[in-house]
């Protein structure tokens, strides 16, 4: 990193990387829980779920690649394993053993609500000090926020459709 980037940097670069790689590491977790997920899923409504399972698989990936970049621009290293991930990440992984979408829909409601407090640590750790992670954190916590929403909207659906049938 260029040493007035680095300079304006209002917080221990150490632990700025250290809160960086947690949440890099969160992502590839989360990236791969929605892509199996999406994969092994059964149940009602599992077409449109396993639809939105894929498209937040994606938008986890793309967090991931600006996480890296920021940590590789701070002159950091990105978790290099997916052992690493594990040992890294403040979220934990649920493995898909039981694919009935309502199970996928709470694992993934939960691992949201944990990113969103991941990147709000995130942004006051850099208020006022690094306005570049700042900004970036708030870009992916505002997809975070809807990823929770989208799951919680499908998991409000699938409930009144199981209600409903029940009936």
């Amino acid at each position: 990193m260029g040493t007035k980037g680095r300079e304006i940097i209002g917080i221990n670069v150490d632990q700025l990387l250290d809160l960086l790689n947690r949440a890099y590491a969160s992502e590839w977790l989360a990236y791969y829980q929605y892509w199996l997920g999406a994969k092994v899923i059964k149940g009602p409504m599992k077409d449109a779920v396993a639809a939105e399972l894929n498209l937040h698989a994606t938008e986890e990936l793309a967090h991931a690649v600006l996480l890296s970049n920021r940590i590789i621009q701070l002159g950091g290293t990105p978790v290099l394993t997916p052992q690493g991930w594990s040992k890294m990440s403040p979220c934990k992984y649920d493995a898909p053993k039981d694919p009935y979408v309502a199970v996928l829909l709470d694992q993934n409601i939960a691992g949201e609500q944990c990113a969103i407090a991941t990147y709000k640590a995130l942004m006051d750790a850099t208020k006022d000090k690094d306005m570049v992670t700042f900004n970036m954190a708030l870009t992916i916590l505002e997809q975070e926020i809807e990823h929770e929403e989208d799951l919680q909207s499908l998991r409000e659906d699938l409930d009144l459709m199981v209600q409903r049938g029940a009936k």
